[in-house]
């Protein structure tokens, strides 16, 4: 479980605890049950992250919403979108092994995350990884509860395929810029877990 869990999981089980020994029953046992769903949400299981060569890793958990070509800095790109439901793990990972080359926040509106506006209109952090898979952007991206993005790495750090970089709390949107010579492996509606499934495969040299 990844550190904010226990920020936001620990206080409503003392607060539950203690309106059970006041015998405010239903009242906290409301509050043990609301612990359950916040502790559950930070969770932060172990994965297997694949040595497969040129494998480009799911940087989260979630459904593949939308797969569409368009332009990032003057060059073409496939995103590729995954919704990431309250249910779903919400620690992001580095699709690549590779350096961070740029990263930027950038305000913006809380849309709901599923809908094809979040990827230009909601508040999000990009995050770029440069590596032997090429250059991988990824956004994190808000949505209508989630309006806490959190990225724990610095500009120039050294990243592998699949570690951890960060999260977004309470349901969100995470969309990942591929090159086109990158061959997908996903599809629209497919359930996708970050850093063991992989997204597609490049040869392609940074």
């Amino acid at each position: 479980m990844v550190k904010e869990g226990y920020w936001y999981g620990l206080p409503l089980v003392l607060i539950g605890g203690g309106l059970i020994g006041l015998k405010l029953y239903a009242v906290g046992v409301f509050f043990l049950l609301v612990a359950l769903f916040v502790l559950n949400f930070f969770r932060d299981p172990e994965r297997v992250i694949t040595t497969e060569p040129g494998a480009v890793v799911s940087p989260a958990d979630g459904r593949v919403v939308e797969i569409a070509l368009e332009s990032y800095e003057g060059r073409p790109v496939r995103r590729v979108s995954i919704f990431m439901s309250p249910l779903d793990v919400h620690v992001n990972r580095s699709p690549i092994e590779g350096g961070v080359r740029d990263v930027a926040y950038r305000k913006g509106a809380f849309h709901v995350a599923s809908g094809p506006r979040a990827s230009m209109e909601n508040e999000q952090n990009v995050f770029t990884v440069a590596g032997d898979e090429g250059t991988v952007v990824v956004k994190q991206i808000a949505g209508l509860l989630a309006r806490r993005i959190v990225f724990w790495k610095r500009l120039g750090d050294t990243l592998a395929r699949g570690e951890r970089v960060g999260l977004i709390k309470f349901g969100s949107r995470v969309d990942v810029l591929l090159a086109l010579e990158v061959e997908l492996r996903v599809k629209v509606g497919d359930h996708i877990r970050a850093g063991s499934d992989v997204l597609g495969t490049s040869g392609a040299k940074a």
